[in-house]
This record gives C-alpha cells, structure tokens and sequence, in this order.
C-alpha cells in the first residue's frame, strides 16, 4: 500500500489568442526592443525590475518566465520571495535595487498618478542618465509584454531559461 496522496491541480486555463502567431512582426518588435532595453544592465537587476513590474500586473506568465530567468542568472530564491514585501525586506537589496525597484513601482502603477519626483531622483542618483534611461526602456518593455500576455491569457509553467516571449 502506498502512503502518497496524487494531488489534484486545477486544469490549465486556455489562451484567449496565439497574438505572436497573428502578429508576427509586432512579436519580433518586441523581442528587439525589449533586447535593446536591456543593454548595459545588471542581469538579476533586469530579472528583479520584471518580476515586480509582472507581480504588480498579476502576469502569471511573466512571473513564470523572469523568476526562471533569474534563477539561471544567479538570482537566490530568498530575494524573488521577499520581492513582493521588498519594504519590509530592504536588506535584502542594495540602494541601487530599491533605487529601481522604486521606479518600477512607480512608472508601472501610473493610475496611482506620475512618478514623484523624489523616486526619479533617487534613481538618478544611482544609476547615470544611458542607465536610467535603459532602466526606464525595460520597465516600459516589460509593461507592454505583462500587458499582451494578461490579456490573451497566456499560460504559465512551460517557460525554459533562454527562450524568447
């Protein structure tokens, strides 16, 4: 007799629409400008600033891809955890970090109105102007694509580190 217990997940939910599929070009926009939004930045810091933005967008997918692609990274489990409490665990991130992790929130949340001032400047102060401006480019980036992927409803869990969208 055995003592395991099989556990009964719920079934995956179906994608509203293939978007890449339909518009390929729009896709491969994407994958250019998100490419480009990243140069010159930090990998973990890129990875931490996407998973704040998807946690913010509850974008199961993009939690699912950028939590993998921190880990393959070098991220530690213990700082993607204590992410989404980041306030209550500053000592777990550097000034720069909550610097970015700040403007994140901030530009991603924008109906809570623009982004304060003392936020931008605590930035600024951590990161020259190529850097804030590349940092600005992936949080934009990974708005856009938290945005396609809630919205056609994409499915979390079958992302492997390295692949694209």
């Amino acid at each position: 007799m055995s003592t395991e217990e099989t556990v009964q997940y719920a079934p995956e939910h179906t994608p509203r629409l293939a978007w890449a599929q339909h518009v390929p070009e729009v896709y491969k926009a994407m994958v250019r400008l998100d490419g480009a939004a990243r140069k010159g930045l930090d990998a973990k810091l890129f990875e931490l600033v996407k998973i704040r933005a998807s946690q913010l967008n509850h974008c199961a997918y993009c939690l699912d891809m950028h939590t993998k692609d921190a880990l393959a990274a070098g991220e530690s489990i213990q700082r993607i955890v204590q992410l989404s409490a980041w306030e209550e665990s500053k000592h777990f991130y550097t000034e720069q970090e909550i610097a970015a992790i700040e403007l994140t929130e901030a530009v991603t949340v924008l109906t809570e109105g623009f982004v304060p001032d003392e936020v931008y400047e605590r930035a600024a102060k951590h990161f020259d102007e190529v850097q804030l401006t590349q940092l600005i480019a992936s949080i934009i980036v990974i708005n856009s694509w938290n945005r396609f992927a809630v919205t056609t409803r994409m499915v979390p869990g079958h992302y492997t580190p390295g692949q694209h969208g």
